[in-house]
């Protein structure tokens, strides 16, 4: 049986949706339909609308090891459930795990989960995971997506217990400020629950399944934004609490106690931050429930970003100071090796001291050592200033030598360094997509810092293990020896700089074609070939990318000078 990852494609927990008989899990061939998805929620507890019935359309039989568009091979399924089947799948061409949602091209569905995905998709927000592709093909209607292997679900999260309520605070911020990003593109989620919230590695919190996870399962609402807003608000209710907000259980969190309505998580738990219980109350008072104590309701994730905006910012917790262990004194250091151990009680015998040379030969030897001491140092002292006597007038001949003769005219000097102008360039990305921001690179040197020009954005600073690194090509108009290049970067940024070979006629688009010559890092990078370079073609190669402000990892380059 398949495991299922808790860091990638969403969970199928439906709202209604009969479970797979056991006669259909059994006609699956490979095995991978076997570990079917949580059915844990409920249109109530989700607070969305009904769901459309998808009419005939049957799962698409697939398998493990099945291609499509003869790229993306799928290993595992991890939902196979109302017409469709969601994949762990592999990337061929870009060597990544992705995530596949698939549906028959007759479904019900399918133009609408199309839309969707191809809406999201253009969003291009950092804070969702991305839709990577979305095609109809061979009667099958398939949507790509990130897998992110190093990300956590909120269910995960909460089944050890609440959160404290610093992570609680970054949740809700991030996530609703993403939301509130999103509604502003005309794009709502529906189905924002606790398997659709991941935290990253990193410490960042990313929502997946905007639009199309409600689009697979027909979910509509007449007020998107309110019901995204009570998500989020039941989302910080479970964080606060480890309660779901609701009579029914869901998502392996008990619900509240029936006939009792909405109680306010500082009343359910003790310990509860105050701010966020408040504002917990505010997000999920959209449907008339009632508390002590709230202001007005939130009804759209702006005015929910408007709410914790007027909130006091709230500190990570202090780190725990850790004692060191007590020393311990071995029986070496306490001077008893190789001693028997005293008995308890037993007086030790205090050794005694040996005599000082008192007698007549004693006094001798220690004149004859004091002699001889006396001897070796003038010797010493001696030996060293002729030494150094005998250096100062070697360096006289030498500076006689020097000033007499025609040294200065014979011996070589290195020219200064000329600037050298840079005739255009080209942004290189051998191991990903071949494009990356083109239209902008000529802000990479055209002398202004203010300008910059920027890569995608990265979920790591390896390039999320996507590739080994890309460039920008400097064409130098003609082979020229480089001295040095200056590169000034927004962030801390490791780069290589590496050269084509001195008759290259037209630029290479081959990365084996450029040598590396020189390696930095950090924000102004001053590259010196540590060999002589000359050659019309620069490949500046980054490396390693810097954490944005946005919380994703991304290059920029303000400024490039080459020098002779």
């Amino acid at each position: 049986m398949a495991e299922r990852s808790t860091a990638a494609v969403d969970v199928a927990d439906n709202s209604g949706d009969k479970p797979l008989t056991a006669q259909a899990d059994q006609s699956t061939a490979d095995g991978v339909a076997k570990n079917r998805e949580r059915d844990t929620d409920s249109d109530e507890a989700q607070g969305s609308s009904g769901t459309e019935h998808p009419g005939k359309a049957s799962t698409p039989e697939l398998h493990s090891g099945h291609k499509l568009a003869r790229r993306y091979r799928l290993e595992d399924c991890v939902t196979r459930l109302d017409g469709f089947s969601s994949w762990r799948a592999v990337d061929e061409k870009l060597r990544r795990a992705v995530g596949v949602h698939v549906l028959p091209a007759d479904h019900a569905r399918a133009r609408s989960v199309l839309a969707a995905a191809r809406s999201s998709a253009l969003l291009g927000d950092p804070r969702f995971v991305q839709v990577l592709d979305a095609v109809e093909e061979n009667d099958l209607v398939y949507v790509v997506h990130e897998w992110l292997p190093d990300a956590t679900e909120l269910t995960t999260l909460l089944a050890a217990g609440p959160l404290e309520p610093h992570d609680a605070y970054q949740m809700v911020s991030q996530i609703a400020s993403a939301m509130a990003a999103a509604h502003r593109e005309g794009l709502s989620h529906l189905r924002l629950n606790p398997n659709a919230v991941l935290r990253t590695s990193t410490g960042q919190w990313r929502i997946r399944g905007l639009a199309v996870n409600a689009a697979l399962r027909g979910i509509t609402s007449d007020t998107p934004q309110r019901t995204d807003t009570e998500a989020i608000g039941a989302l910080l209710y479970a964080t606060l609490t480890q309660r779901w907000p609701y009579e029914n259980d869901a998502y392996g969190l008990s619900g509240l106690p029936k006939d009792v309505g909405l109680i306010a998580p500082d009343q359910v738990r003790a310990g509860v931050h105050r701010g966020l219980s408040e504002l917990t109350m505010r997000a999920l008072a959209n449907d008339g429930a009632t508390a002590s104590r709230h202001e007005a309701a939130c009804t759209t994730p702006e005015e929910l970003v408007k709410a914790i905006g007027e909130m006091p910012r709230i500190r990570p917790p202090e780190p725990a100071f850790t004692a060191p262990p007590e020393y311990q004194r071995t029986t070496y250091q306490q001077g008893t090796y190789g001693r028997p151990a005293p008995r308890p009680g037993a007086t030790q015998p205090v050794p005694t001291p040996p005599p000082p040379l008192q007698s007549r030969t004693g006094r001798a030897l220690k004149w004859a050592v004091s002699a001889l001491l006396i001897a070796a140092l003038g010797l010493g002292s001696w030996q060293l200033a002729d030494a150094l006597m005998n250096q100062d007038k070697s360096d006289e001949t030498n500076k006689t030598q020097t000033t007499d003769g025609d040294g200065d005219k014979n011996s070589p000097t290195k020219p200064a360094s000329q600037p050298i102008t840079i005739t255009g360039a080209r942004d290189f990305d051998p191991f990903g997509d071949g494009s990356e921001k083109p239209s902008d690179i000529q802000k990479a040197y055209d002398n202004s810092s203010a300008t910059y020009w920027q890569t995608d954005f990265y979920n790591g600073s390896n390039f999320g293990n996507l590739k080994p690194g890309l460039g920008i090509i400097l064409d130098l108009g003609k082979a020229q020896q480089v001295g040095k290049v200056t590169i000034t970067f927004l962030g801390k940024t490791s780069v290589e700089l590496r050269a084509a070979s001195g008759d290259a006629g037209s630029v290479p688009t081959s990365f084996k074609a450029y040598s590396k010559v020189a390696a930095g890092s950090g924000t102004n990078v001053t590259l010196t070939p540590s060999q002589s370079a000359k050659t019309r073609y620069l490949l500046v190669w980054l490396t390693e990318l810097p954490l944005t402000e946005e919380g994703t990892y991304r290059a920029r380059v303000a400024d490039i000078k080459v020098a002779s």
